[in-house]
């Protein structure tokens, strides 16, 4: 019935989990493991805080707008898939 679009979505889902964690892994963020444990012991509560590039606010805004643009999507295969169902 409905399965190619299920089929579908699944693997986009998967693909764009792939991606993610390959841009996670290639920038580093897992590299200091050993340091992660004691962060919440460090003695400093208030950091100074860090001013966020032009590009971290465009990718900022670029994520939001994937995850609006996945969130809309899977709202039209889910009434889609409802609206065949009912006929």
């Amino acid at each position: 019935m409905y399965y190619p679009y299920y089929i579908a979505y699944m693997s986009a889902g998967f693909v764009i989990s792939i991606v993610v964690l390959l841009r996670a892994l290639n920038s580093g963020q897992f590299k200091d493991q050993q340091r992660a444990r004691f962060i919440p012991l460090e003695s400093d509560p208030n950091p100074n805080p860090v001013k966020a590039s032009r590009f971290a606010r465009i990718q900022t805004i670029a994520l939001f707008s994937l995850v609006c643009i996945c969130l809309s999507c899977s709202l039209a295969v889910i009434t889609f898939a409802l609206m065949k169902a009912v006929k």
